[in-house]
């Protein structure tokens, strides 16, 4: 008893001390006002609510889409920070380092399997959400706003897919943004100088490449990160998640 109270003495001294207070400014959230003002003044917790209702959490109303999509965009992250250090966007060496990759580096394999199928599944998350979001009604004031940040996502995540496409540098690859290209190049008026923004050049080639690595590990990714911490501080914003009707 008496190590009981020793130690809750030792906690409370820390949770009142100037080090701790000059992180958190706040208190041990033991109690409603301090849970409120601990996540409000977090950079890290701001962006969730404080209270989730019972019924936003059903599994049969989310079916965790939303979260199933985020956890999909952290394994492309990481698995695309590995990558990285093998692959070379170059003409000459783009090809060879993917097989190189399935061949030679240990969990290289692994790695690209991972990468590539989170790709497809954070296409299809993605997807199924914005379908349940709208079949429920989530998309209704006050969250109209929020609905179109989510269409931008969703056009987001297919250009992180498209663009990735070309990477592996081989047939399939070069057939198919061939393709993706000649139909933004057939764009009225601007086509022309559409197909000259994705191409680099007059034909697909080492400038292409270069281009469409840099949106898929630079521009994309950025554009998504700013999106989802919009699109999750709007959720706070608009009242919380949405329940069933």
């Amino acid at each position: 008893m008496a190590k009981s109270t020793d130690l809750e003495s030792l906690e409370r001294k820390l949770y009142d001390s100037r080090i701790w207070r000059s992180i958190f400014r706040y208190g041990y959230p033991i109690d409603r006002r301090n849970r409120i003002m601990t996540v409000a003044k977090n950079v890290f917790l701001h962006l969730h609510p404080n209270f989730v209702p019972r019924g936003a959490v059903k599994l049969t109303y989310t079916w965790c889409l939303g979260g199933l999509s985020f956890m999909m965009f952290l394994i492309l992250t990481v698995t695309g920070v590995l990558l990285m250090f093998y692959y070379v966007p170059s003409v000459e060496r783009a090809y060879q380092d993917i097989k190189d990759m399935e061949t030679v580096i240990i969990f290289g394999m692994l790695m690209r399997n991972m990468h590539r199928w989170a790709a497809h599944g954070m296409v299809i998350t993605v997807f199924l959400h914005m379908c349940r979001v709208f079949y429920t009604g989530s998309y209704k004031p006050p969250r109209e706003f929020n609905w179109v940040v989510g269409v931008i996502l969703f056009f987001l995540t297919v250009l992180l897919s498209f663009t990735g496409y070309l990477l592996p540098w081989d047939q399939l690859a070069f057939w198919a943004v061939t393709v993706g290209t000649t139909i933004g190049g057939a764009a009225p008026i601007v086509g022309d100088q559409v197909n000259l923004l994705l191409l680099g050049d007059a034909q697909i080639g080492g400038n292409t490449l270069i281009r469409w690595y840099t949106l898929h590990v630079i521009a994309l990714p950025l554009l998504l990160a700013v999106f989802l911490a919009v699109h999750f501080w709007r959720v706070r914003q608009d009242g919380g998640l949405s329940q069933p009707l």
